[in-house]
């Protein structure tokens, strides 16, 4: 794998290892594992990144702040919408 992708903090583990889905357009086409102390400066669990991979190593990370409230919005919303009860009128 060669280029740049975006990826997702998927989790922290054991506060020494972060989880990183790689993302090409929509579809998850990797995972990653990294040491923690190798994350951006305020990248923590469900942070987007822009990451440079080169021969499958991960070469270069950015913290993308405003694509990761972006997408914690989204989620947010889809959450708020799928917890509603439905209406009489939508049975």
């Amino acid at each position: 794998m060669n280029g740049e992708y975006t990826a997702v903090v998927d989790r922290i583990v054991d506060g020494q290892q972060a989880v990183l889905l790689i993302e090409d357009g929509d579809e998850t086409i990797d995972e990653m594992v990294i040491d923690v102390d190798r994350l951006p400066q305020n990248a923590t669990e469900r942070a987007v990144l822009e990451v440079q991979i080169q021969n499958g190593s991960l070469t270069d990370m950015e913290y993308l702040p405003e694509q990761t409230e972006a997408r914690l919005e989204r989620v947010q919303k889809r959450f708020d919408r799928l917890s509603k009860p439905l209406s009489e009128e939508d049975s």
